[in-house]
Order: structure tokens, then sequence, then C-alpha cells
């Protein structure tokens, strides 16, 4: 039994003596050599069952606003609110668990808010919707719904919000300003929604001038008149205000002003003695919502003068806690302020200020310092008559202005308008201290770096400083409560770079994060100690990391012109390969060129060896593991043994090695090269002696050097994104800017190919469109027209006159389209010439994203589940190779199996072969023959070009012609020149001479019958003169055709190596070229400098691609002359399905990284088309998903086709959602930290699905899957010990989490939810659709209902599913397939109660079954010997439309079971007949059969709940 290792023996008699607060015995799950559970941390911020059935909250709930309770509520008392929020909220300080708790009980939408006035309402009734709010945004579900539905008390509630904001410390703790300044956080970044905006906007228009000093804001306006204009205008209106009106405009307008002073006071309090935790939280939340206000363009536009105004920066950096360790944090915050307000952006029009722009504002600065000095302080005459490249650096100012006295210094702020006039100030000599005030001019005048420069010179490696820095790369358990000093992705940019930038410091930081955990995985695994002798011994060993026999530098370039750093430094890496085993040494040799590693130096200390190596808080990791150095480097390739590098794709043979060793040449980074030896010099450590330790790291997963090398290119480059697009990106201007009907070249007439079935179907995918039918074609009955069609669009027409003379705006545009029928040459006499043509009839709305996505311009595509994105991704590619041959188009998914359904749909329609190309390494899963990787391409160019020579030389033989003309494509073109064409052109002229069109002559001329003659006779065919003319232009299309593509193959002759061959394919012969988007970050520059070009991108799961990586692949090509020839972008999505995946949860919730593109677009309300029939799911099952769908319907053959009309056999329902209580008192459980699983779920789905197997259903038509990766391995584990060793069952097609299943559908859908406790998060709505939405047929979800029922988020669906029974209804008197029609229910089913009844239900069913089989069998089972096959493995078959080629299963070797072969002996074979063998087989499973029911006996008599006998190779589940 093989099985007891991994998922056997359960419950066994053995309990294993562990403190296990879980009931059962959960390590026999582990797999081996896992490290144990500890239970301490597994339980965090979660309350148990009893908790909260005790808790008064909870009674309070249900007495006053519970939704699903059945007595009414209690009227609403303002007492219980304080009561609730002195008790539990305030009283608990905040704790997270109970604000979950009110949070999720739906406090907020069924009590505060709609009992809110402003009048009546407390402090306690205001802060508990604030803190509830901030809830909503920690746990990411939407925020203002409950405001929306009631708005009308919103900006009473936001006013008194802000009044306390600013109230005196007396009146309200500083924990409580803190979630006000959170919530004003919230609020700021929320600007989509309507509501927020209009309160929000008013607090940072330019009345906010007012608080500015007059001498400054005077020169403001000065500089910009337009504004002073409104400035009078405003004074104006102010003039005629009543008193409490204009206290309160007075209010708002100084808020954020007197905000900055409270900061400033609080700041100050914390001195040299004691720094409380509160302190630093309210600075460190205000320095964020300074750091939100700064980089959002409508914030900042005002914002940032009365920021500078008020010299938050300088004061802040001088105070005490900045200087303190607790002020880590706050320092790196503010450093982060001082970036944005000294941005690189003119604040008033929103252009990005070049460097050159830059240093003219300083030396305008610089020139006025120098005015002032020269007025106010003779003394300093050298200081004010100095060229200003002597004076600008930081050091030089300091010199002078140190020195000053206060006064002095004064009176120069005082000209230069930072500080009040003097006779005002008096009062106030102690804030401006002469400190103060030299600090002020100094950083106000020193040169700065531009920040490219500062980029360009920083090493892309991380450092361990930087790697086990919390603020900047939280770790695992970051629930999103304190604040991080991250960059966030939001709604809006200030310039391309700061996109770029923020992107990038995400993107860096994100791997990081992932490089930490692959060092901390490699440390404890080689448990380094240290020897007597002081040298360090590695006691363990690790696949992914290998000591260093030597290291050294070989090469330290020159610098290049204008830099510090070395052009290059290369260094030569010794490893000793020799013991290990073979695979690992392959491994090792495999590394590539650009393959990144990490050399680390370790020196554990000689106390260190006994401690753990796991759960080692970052702050002292480095220290307790002795880790000193870690330093990135990229391979350039391995050594042979003369010390050359060997070249990747070399044609000479592996060179042999004589010893164990291997080296590999490395190039490390230049500028982290650069800053080491500095710190050499000043008497540091050598970093490159000390490295004893090389780690690899798995390629799939080490592509981020290039992605950010990728990133810093574009930020050097002047990258142009096209004009229509670039205000979109940024998040500014008109959102329906780029729809096709606002393009100015919008294009009125399009040739709509083989979109129409017929004409019906023309006329009803326009609905509101009155079409005219033009020509000829007029008068034919509507049968009679055939696609294709050519449309024109009077819309379209009448608004590009519009655009070129301008007119009368009310003139009404005409909704009219012009059908032309378009006439379809015959390609040539052949069957192969006719084309392959679309089948799929489109519906109304997939037309208009056809129609749209074949226009210019951006069109965005919503496709929920099952809506046929594929097909309308296919059909625009299509339309736009027919409509416009000379563009070219460029395919970006997310997956490789997206890819790989695209092209096999593409190649179903009439899209010539030559033109596809695919880049990167998923080709290998396509379903074809056919390779379409880049030498797969050129391999298939060779073969057409010796078939199409074949055909010319046929062509010549037939025509009698001597000579070897097929023997290159040159040779075959002057063949064509002075042989073919001539004679086409004489029998042309023949036939123009023919005054009486008899059709005989055509034939009888026709130069190239000999050639046609393997064409379907008679050549020649139809009635009129006309139809014979028609055919010979035929024959000639196709002779034609064979020599221009010769022409284009001529190239391919001329470049000789498959390198060059491989280039020109990509930059000129391919017309559709598609790639991932991963795979276009990684080969931008190379792209770039073949000279790649393309006019379109289609997007596929553009929901799913992460901003950055749906960025670049606009911008892989140059620029034409400052433009971007790019015409069309169309990205299809869906943003209520699952975002992209962020493996770190500070940067998925606090960076808000996961947001995508096009997520962010559909938040700015960019047009949108969003398909509205599915055609996957049984409409009752769609009605689960579709209400979170604008108009879902249903496409008709979900509606008739039989296998949605028939039942699902053996259940009475097709979907349910079952409940499952616990089991042996557990329900969720958590052998490790955020690993959950749930036995009881885990056995009832399986025996689910042995059940199904039983009565007929195909394995490759059941997916099973969960929520959580910790159950998917639990279910993995029940599987292998209960179903894969038996041949009636075997292994289900997929086991899978919902959302590796993302994409991916099939018949029936077993999905178990795990929590018990707390919902989790399966929160995100986003889940839910896709959970819901994978099932075509059946849909059976096994959850605990009393915990999910309840969830605000999750109700539409859970309403719907908890209106059937929650006990599973079964017909196991049914087999597949089922007669009953799916309304009917079946008549008495059996009920089933919980997990152990259903275990036991499918042993006895089991039974019967095998007795039944044993009589029909042993008759029918006359098989050949060697004829019986293995068992099915459930990889289903072969082209499942569900399944996933490149899953993450790989590693865990997935489809590697046992084939069962036969059991009689090989030397038996030979004597035994076939059906003796069959026959003896058969017993020895039904006697084990019976055994295994006898000991299932003999274990109730001893009340032992026994889960698995030895042989596992039949089923015997729980009793």
């Amino acid at each position: 039994g093989r099985g007891r290792g991994r998922g056997g023996g359960f419950f066994g008699a053995s309990q294993a003596q562990l403190d296990n607060p879980h009931g059962s015995d959960l390590n026999k799950y582990l797999k081996p050599g896992a490290p144990k559970p500890e239970f301490r941390k597994s339980r965090a911020a979660e309350p148990t069952v009893e908790q909260i059935q005790g808790d008064t909250l909870t009674s309070l709930a249900k007495a006053y606003w519970a939704p699903g309770t059945r007595q009414t509520h209690q009227p609403f008392s303002s007492d219980v609110v304080d009561q609730i929020y002195n008790n539990d909220i305030k009283g608990s300080s905040f704790s997270i668990k109970r604000v979950m708790m009110l949070e999720f009980s739906q406090y907020l939408e069924n009590f505060l808010w709609p009992n809110f006035t402003s009048t009546t309402a407390s402090l306690s009734h205001l802060m508990s919707i604030v803190v509830i709010v901030n809830e909503k945004f920690r746990e990411r579900v939407p925020a203002w719904t409950a405001f929306q539905l009631k708005p009308e008390q919103f900006t009473a509630f936001f006013h008194s919000a802000l009044t306390w904001a600013v109230a005196e410390p007396g009146e309200i703790c500083i924990g409580e300003q803190t979630k006000l300044v959170i919530f004003l956080d919230h609020c700021f970044c929320s600007m989509e929604v309507d509501l927020v905006r209009t309160q929000v906007q008013r607090l940072v228009s330019l009345p906010m001038w007012s608080c500015l000093l007059d001498a400054r804001r005077e020169a403001e306006l000065k500089a910009i008149p337009k504004w002073k204009k409104y400035w009078k205008l405003l004074q104006k209106k102010d003039a005629k205000e009543t008193p409490e009106n204009l206290k309160k405009l007075q209010f708002e307008r100084t808020f954020l002003s007197a905000m900055i002073q409270k900061f400033l006071t609080v700041l100050y309090t914390v001195q040299e003695k004691e720094c409380p935790a509160d302190i630093v939280d309210f600075v460190e939340r205000f320095l964020i919502l300074i750091i939100d206000l700064e980089a959002l363009l409508p914030t900042r536009r005002f914002f940032n003068t009365v920021l500078d105004d008020s010299h938050l920066v300088v004061k802040a950096s001088l105070a005490p806690l900045a200087m303190r360790p607790e002020g880590r944090l706050f320092s790196q915050l503010l450093e982060q302020v001082r970036f944005y307000t000294r941005f690189e952006i003119n604040d008033q029009t929103g252009e990005p200020l070049s460097d050159k722009d830059m240093m003219s504002v300083h030396y305008a600065r610089m020139s006025k310092l120098q005015r002032a000095v020269f007025v106010k302080y003779p003394e300093l005459r050298s200081l004010a008559l100095a060229t200003i490249a002597s004076i600008e650096d930081r050091d030089q100012l300091v010199k002078h202005f140190l020195s000053l006295t206060r006064d002095a210094l004064y009176d120069i702020c005082e000209y230069l308008h930072l500080v009040p006039v003097r006779n005002e100030e008096e009062g106030c000599k102690d804030e401006y201290t002469q400190q103060f005030l030299a600090e002020l001019v100094i950083s106000r005048h020193e040169k700065r770096d531009s920040q490219l420069t500062e980029l360009n010179s920083m090493p892309l490696y991380p450092t361990e400083e930087f790697i086990w820095d919390e603020n900047l790369v939280p770790g695992e358990y970051y629930q999103g409560e304190n604040p991080l000093a991250l960059p966030k992705l939001n709604l809006q940019f200030l310039t391309l770079h700061d996109y770029l930038l923020r992107n990038f410091k995400l993107f860096q930081l994100e791997s990081t994060y992932e490089i930490r955990q692959d060092i901390e995985d490699v440390v404890g695994r080689l448990k380094p100690w240290r020897a007597e002798d002081g040298s360090v011994i590695f006691q363990g060993w690790a696949r992914m990391a290998q000591p260093l026999q030597t290291f050294t530098i070989v090469e330290v370039a020159k610098p290049n012109i204008g830099e510090k750093q070395p052009s290059r430094v290369r260094a030569d890496v010794i490893v000793h390969l020799g013991g290990g085993k073979d695979n690992i040494r392959q491994e090792w040799e495999n590394l590539r060129r650009h393959d990144v590693c990490f050399l680390l130096t370790l020196r554990p200390p000689m106390a260190g060896t006994d401690r753990g190596f796991l759960d080692i808080p970052a702050d002292e990791y480095c220290q307790t593991t002795g880790l000193m150095y870690v330093r990135g480097c990229e391979v350039e390739g391995m050594l042979d043994e003369n010390g050359r590098v060997i070249e990747e794709f070399g044609s000479e043979p592996k060179p042999k090695f004589s010893s164990g060793n291997r080296t590999f040449r490395v190039l490390l980074d230049c500028n982290q090269y650069r800053e080491d030896m500095d710190m050499t010099s000043q008497g540091g450590e050598d970093v490159y002696s000390s490295f004893n330790l090389i780690l690899r790291r798995k390629p799939k997963e080490n592509n981020f050097k290039a992605v950010l090398e990728t990133i810093r290119d574009l930020m050097n480059t002047q990258c142009v994104v096209p004009d229509w697009l670039h205000d979109i990106i940024l998040g500014y201007g008109d959102p329906a800017s780029a729809h096709y009907t606002n393009m100015p070249n919008a294009i009125p007439e399009l040739n709509f190919n083989d979109t129409f079935l017929d004409f019906g179907h023309l006329r009803a995918s326009f609905p509101g469109y009155e079409v005219r039918v033009e020509g000829e074609a007029a008068s034919l009955p509507s049968g009679q027209l055939l696609p294709p069609f050519r449309i024109g669009f009077e819309d379209i027409k009448a608004r590009n006159l519009k655009r070129d003379q301008p007119g009368d705006d009310s003139a009404q545009i005409p909704r009219v389209l012009t059908v032309e029928l378009v006439k379809v040459e015959n390609r040539g006499p052949y069957p192969k010439n006719v084309p392959k043509k679309n089948t799929v009839r489109f519906t109304p709305t997939q037309v208009e994203a056809i129609r749209s996505g074949t226009n210019p311009g951006l069109t965005m595509v919503v496709g929920p589940p099952g809506t046929g994105k594929t097909d309308v991704a296919v059909q625009i590619i299509s339309n736009l190779y027919h409509n416009f041959p000379e563009q070219r188009t460029l395919i970006v998914t997310h997956s490789n199996q997206a890819l790989n359904q695209l092209f096999e749909k593409i190649m179903a329609l009439d899209v010539d072969e030559r033109h596809l190309l695919r880049l990167g390494h998923g080709e290998e899963a396509l379903e074809t023959e056919k390779d379409f990787s880049r030498y797969g391409r050129v391999n298939y160019v060779l073969a057409k070009r010796i078939e199409l020579l074949d055909e010319v030389t046929r062509l010549q033989k037939s025509l009698g012609v001597v000579g070897d003309v097929a023997y290159t494509c040159e040779t075959a073109r002057y063949f064509y020149l002075y042989q073919i064409l001539s004679r086409w052109e004489e029998y042309s002229a023949k036939l123009e001479q023919d005054q009486h069109k008899t059709k005989d002559m055509i034939a009888d001329l026709f130069p190239f019958h000999v050639f046609f003659a393997n064409a379907p006779s008679p050549l020649f065919h139809g009635s009129t003169y006309d139809e014979y003319y028609e055919c010979a232009q035929s024959c000639w299309r196709y002779i034609q055709d064979v020599f221009t593509q010769l022409d284009e193959f001529w190239a391919f002759e001329l470049l000789r190596s498959g390198l060059d061959r491989t280039r020109y394919l990509c930059v000129k012969e391919a017309k559709i070229i598609a790639m991932t988007c991963t795979h276009a970050a990684l080969k931008r520059q190379e792209l770039v400098q073949l000279g790649f070009k393309y006019d379109n991108i289609l997007m596929e799961e553009s929901a799913q691609i992460l901003e950055i990586e749906t960025f670049i692949p606009l911008l892989l090509q140059n620029p034409q002359d400052g433009t971007n020839r790019l015409k069309r972008w169309i990205m299809i999505g869906d943003h209520h399905q699952l975002p992209p995946v962020v493996k770190n949860m500070a940067f998925e919730k606090f960076s808000n990284m996961e947001q995508s593109l096009f997520t962010r677009l559909v938040r700015l309300n960019v047009p949108t088309i969003e398909l509205d029939a599915q055609g996957r799911s049984r409409p009752s099952i769609c009605s689960l998903y579709n209400w979170r769908y604008k108009a879902l319907g249903n496409l008709p053959h979900v509606l008739n086709h039989t296998d949605y009309q028939t039942a699902n056999a053996g259940f009475s329902f097709d979907y349910q959602l079952i409940n499952v209580p616990d089991f042996n008192g557990v329900g969720e459980s958590q052998p490790s930290p955020f690993f959950y699983q749930n036995l009881a779920e885990a056995e009832y789905v399986v025996a689910v699905y042995m059940y199904m197997r039983l009565i007929g259903y195909d394995a490759s038509r059941i997916s099973i899957l969960t929520t959580y990766n910790g159950q998917k391995s639990l279910i993995r584990d029940v599987c292998n010990a209960r179903c894969a060793n038996n041949p009636l069952i075997g292994l289900p097609h997929k086991i899978a989490t919902v959302d590796k299943y993302q994409g991916q559908q099939n018949d029936f859908i077993l999905l178990s939810l795990v929590r018990t406790y707390n919902v989790g998060h399966l929160r995100d709505v986003r889940r839910l659709v896709v959970a819901m939405s994978r099932s075509r047929l059946g849909l059976y979800v096994f959850a605990r209902v009393s915990l999910f029922k309840n969830c605000f988020e999750l109700q539409p669906a859970f309403n719907i599913l908890m209106k059937r029974p929650l006990q599973l209804h079964l017909c196991p008197n049914e087999v597949t397939p089922c007669k009953r029609i799916a309304s009917v229910t079946a008549p008495n089913p059996v009920i089933v109660y919980d997990m152990p009844m259903m275990s036991k239900f499918v042993v006895d069913f089991y039974q019967n079954k095998v007795k039944e089989l044993k009589v029909l069998q042993a008759r029918h089972m006359v098989a050949r010997p060697g004829e019986i096959k293995g068992q099915e493995t459930g990889k289903g078959a072969s082209r499942h439309p569900g399944e996933d080629r490149d899953s993450d299963d790989e590693a865990e070797g997935k489809n590697k079971y046992e084939e069962i072969t036969n059991e009689v002996d090989n030397e038996e074979a030979a004597e035994v007949s076939g059906e003796n063998k069959a026959a003896q087989a058969l017993e020895k499973v039904f006697t084990q059969g019976e055994e295994q029911a006898e000991d299932q006996d003999k274990a109730q008599v001893e009340d032992e709940p026994q889960m698995e006998t030895e042989d596992s190779s039949t089923v015997p589940p729980a009793s």
C-alpha cells in the first residue's frame, strides 16, 4: 500500500501525539519531508464558531439588523451604536476581528447608514461608518454601494467627517483621527464615484489658494493669467455670499492647509524621550494621503503650491522622529513626498517636463536667489556674482548659507515669498529657526539629478538590505492594516514616466519577494554551520544551489563616455557537479544565456546552528543565518575545457569534461559593482572575494531582469504612444475619444467578408438601422442575396463630413446602411481552392464588436463566460487580414493555452498559413500537425517552395518548354515573364478581337489545357460566355498565385542561415504574429532592433494581464517620424472574472497591483461592448452568475440542444448547494498557515464523483474545483487513494483551484468551498463568478451554508442556490444518458444527509455494480491476449475543450500513474487463452471486493472508522 504514506490511514489507530486543536491527525497529509504544522500561527484573526455565537455582537446583530433573521428587527437606537462603538470598535482598539464581524453582518448597509442624519448623529455613529468603510477597502469589497442607494445625507456626513478631522486633540483621540485620515485617502482614491468626487473636488480647487502667503499668491497668479481671471471672479462671488455660507466655503478651502498644520503639530510632539505608536501611525498615514494627492493631476494642480508654501517636507525632515529608529518608514514615505513635490511635470497643463525644461526652472530659481542676495545682503557679493554651476551643489550652498544670521536668512526668504512679511511674524520666532531657514533655502535651490539619471544608475538586482526590508517587501501575512512605503496604481498617472516608474518599482519589489522566498528555502535546506577553523560546512543539500569552488573577476571594461560605472564586468564561477544525480547535473549544465543566478555569502554564527531556519522574522534573518551578501548575475554561458564559451545552438557535438568541475562565465551588474568598489575603497570588505554559494531559479519565474530592463529602456527612449491613446492611458480627457465613432479616420465602407451567413443574418445584426440594397441586387428577393456583403455606414459618412465642415450641430445623423454584393472571384479549378468560411451566426452585439474592431481606435469587448470571445477575436483578425492586406496584426494573450485556442480557430478560417507566426515556447501544445513557431514556419516555407517549383516543372512540361526553369524562385520568375505571361496576353488579345463572343472559342484557344488536366472535368462549365470566361480567369489566378508565392519565397533562397530566415519571416512575411505578454516583455529590445512593425494589436484575456505587461506590447516598434503607426487596439476580457495573479498580498492590496489596464479603463468609463448571449451553461446555472452582468441572455442552442433538454442522470437537480456539517467535530483546518483543508468536503466530493462514474459518466466530463490549494492537494490525495488504481473509476479530468481553471469549462463541476469559520477570499465576487460559470450541465457546490448565506456580496447567487434542498438528492436507478426532461424533478429520490452516509451508500452501490459486471463481463469479454489496456487515467478525450495543457502540475508528475496491465505473469501468457485470462483477472478483482466487504463489516463491529485497506485497487470509502 503506497497509499498509506501520503493519502492513506486517515484516522488510523495510532493517533499522533500532537497538540492538535483540529481533532483529526492531519500529519498523514503532509508530503514527506514537509515541515510539521504549527497550530499556534494558523488561527490568526479568525473567531471560532463558539465565540461568534456567544458574542454580544451576534445577538445585537440578530436583534437589530442581521439579514435572514426570522423575527422583525427592533427600531433603531443610537445607544446601540454608542455601545458597540465604545465596547467593540474603539474599546477593542479597533480590533480587526471585531470590525470584520460587524462589516460582515451588514452593520453599515442595514443599520448605520439608513439611520444616519447629520443633525442627530453622534461622533460614535460617524466613526462607526468611517471604520466600516475603511474595513471594506481593506477587504477589497465595494464600499460605496450603501451610500449610492441613499445619497442625500452624504454631503452632510462628509462635512462632519472633515470637521472632526481637524478638531482639537481634547475632543477626539489620535487613533480616531488616524481612521479619518485613512477614510479621506480612500475618498481621494475613489474619484470615479460621482458621489465622492463632487465632495472632494471642493477641497482641492483654485479657491484653496486663499491660504497661501499673499505675496506668493500674487506671484503665482501673475504667471498664469487664466487663473488670475478666475480668482477675481471668485472674489466677486464671495462678496455676494451669506456669512454662514462663506464660513462653510472658507472651511473647505483651508481644510487641507489646516490638516498640514495639525500634522506638523502632532509630529513635533515626538521628542527625544518617548515615541507613542499611535502618533507614528497618524503621521505615516497622513504622508500617504499627501502622496496620493500629489500623484494625481486633478488634486495636485493647486495643492502642490499649497504644500510647497507650508514647507511640510523641510519641517518634517528636521523633526526628531526622522532621526529615530521608529521613524524609518516615516522617512521612506517622506522621501516619496519629496519625490512627487519635485516631479517633472507642469502642474497647470499636465505636460511632462524634459531635462532641458527642468534645467531652465532650476536656473530661474538660482538667478532669483542671486538677485535676492544682491539686494538684501551685500556681504555675499561673491555668491551673487558667481556662475550658477559653481554654486549649485549642496555643499557649496551649505558653505554660504549656514554661516548667515537668522535675520539675514529671513530677509532673503521673505524676498523669495517663502515666509510671511516681517511685521506679521513677531510672535513666531521659534517657528522660523536659523537651521530651518537655511535648510529651506538650500533644499529649494540645490541641483538635483534627473529621475532618469537616478534610475539608470540603479542596480537591477536586489541586494540583501533591500530583500529583507519589510517596509518595501512585506512578508506574506500582510492583512492590509499597516501603511507601507510602496507606490500605488490607481486610476490616473501624472505622465508616462510616472506610469512606467511606478510599475517598474512594483514589478521589482514583487520579484524581490519571490527571490526572498527562494533564498530562504535554499538556506533552510542547506543547513550551513561554522566549523572550528571558521570554514563553512553545508550539512544539507539543495537542488537549486551549489557551493562555489572559486569565483574570479576576469574583466572590468572601461566606462562609456559620460558614465561612471564600468561598461561590462565579467566573472568566472566554478562549481563541482561531480557527486550529484545526473538529472541535477543536467539542469545546471542547461543554464542558458540570460538566465539569472544569485551569488551568496553565508557565514553562519558559531552559536546559530541549532536553530531552525524557518519563520525567522525578516529584520533578524540576515543576522541569524549569517547571510552577508546577495548579488545577482546573468549567465553568459558554460566554458569548455579550453576556456571558450560553449555556443547554445552550435553545430559542434557537446564537449566532454574530464572532471566534475564546471565553469560558468557570468555578467555582473555594473552599477552594483561600482557601488561595492566605492565601499571597498573606503575600507569596507571586498564583497566579490567572499561568495561561497551560487543559487539558480526556475526559468519560468526568472524573467524579472529582462522585464525591468525593458521598462527602463522604454523610459530612456522617446517612447511614443499613439496620440489617440495617450490621454486615455494616463486616465485623462474624454474616455470615449478613442471609440471608432469619434476617430477622424473611421472607415465608412467595410467588406464584412464571411461574417454574415446570409442576408437575414445581416438584417438581424443591425437592429435600429434601415438597410438599403444598392446596385443590381436591389431587385433580387432577399433569399438570393448571398454574402460577402460590402456595407456602407451613412452615419459614419455624415460624422466625417461634419468634422471637415462644421455646420449645424442639430442636423440629424441618418441611421442607414447601404449593402452591396461583392463578387467572389474563384481562385482556381481545384476543390482545394474553395475558401474556408465562418459558420458562427454572430449576435448583434458580437457584430458590433467585430465592426468596432475592424475600425481604427480602441475597442474594448467585455466577454462574460461562454459568450464566444474567441470567435469574435478570430473574425476581427480575419476581416482585418482581408480588408487591409498590407497591415500586420499582433495577437497578445496571457496564457499559451488561450493562444492555442485562437490559433486553432484561425486555421479554420480563410487565412493563408504562410502569414501566421507564433513566437515563444508554447507552440508544442497546439493541437495540429503544423508547427507555427519561427523554425516551423521557415520549414513550411521551404517545403512549400519545393512544392510550388514542382508545379512550375509540371507547367513547363505541359507547354513543352526546354531547360531547367524550376531550379530556383528566380529562374521561375523569368519563366513566368517570358513564357507564361506572353501566352496569356496573346490569348486575351485573341478573345478581344472575337466580335461574336462565342463561348467555344474560350475553351479552344485556352493555352493551359494540359496543365489543368488533373482538375475536375469539364474545366469549362456553365451556359453563358461570361461563365466560361470566369472559368478561364480562375485558372489564370491559380497560376498567378503560384508565382506570387514564389516571389515572396525568393528571399528565403537568398538568406542562408536559419536565424536570418526566421527574422525575415517575423519582420516581413508574416501578417499575423502571436505571442504571450511575457514573451513581449522579454523580447522587446530584440524585436525593436530587428525593425519589427505592426498596425493592429488584439489582446485576449486582457483583464488577466498585469498593467505593465499590457502596456509593453503597444511599444514593440520604433516610432516613424515621431509617431506610432498603431491604428487599432482591441482588448477582449472580463473584469468580472479574476484579476492577474500577484503572489504578495501587500502589493495586491496596498498597491492595487492586481488591477489590470482593462479594469482601469472600465473604471474610467471608456466605452465597452458587452457580449450578451452565452452558449455554455444551462439557463438555470447561468442564473447563478448572470446578475453580475448588464443583460446576459442565452443562445438558442442552450435551450434547444438535447444535452441541455435532458436532466443529469442520477441527480434530482441540475445544480445544488449541499450543506456539509462537521465530521468528527472538525470543519476547516490549517495544517500550515493559509493552507486550508476540509476533510468532510473532500471525502464527500470524491464520493459523489465515484457515484457519477458508477452510473456511467465519463471521467473526462467531470472536473473537481476548490477555492484553496490546500484542499486541492487533499482532494488529490483522497482521489489517489480511492480511485486512481481502480479500473472502473480512474481519476477525474481535472482537480484544480478555481483560479487556475479560469478560461476552461467542463460538463460537470463539483465545487468545494472549504471554509467554515470565515468566508475568506471567496468574498471577491469575481472568484464566485468564475466558480459558478465553469460548468455546462451540472454544478454541485459543497459548503457550510450557514456561513456563506449571510455574506452580502454573495447573496444574489446564494439566494438562488438556497431555493433548492440543501441535502443531496440522488436517483441511483438512472444511468447515462438520461431520458428524463430537465425541468422534471425525479420521483422519490434518495436523500443524503452527510458525508459518512454518502460514503456508505457508494460502497454498497459499488459492490452491487461489481456483482452485475461479474456476470456480464465474464460472458462478453473475449479479448485476444495483450489487448487489455490499462485503465483510463483520467486524461480524458485528447481534444477536450476544457483541457489546460500548461497547468502547474508538471512538477507533480501528473499523468504518471502506473498502467494496470494483466496481472497474469508473462510465462503463463503462452498457455492461457484470452477468455480465461480475462476471467482470472476479473475473479481477482471480485474476490478482493468481497474480502473488502468482510473487512468493512469487521471494521464496523470494532467501531473503528477505518478508511482504507492495503490493496487499493478497489474502492472502500469511509463508512
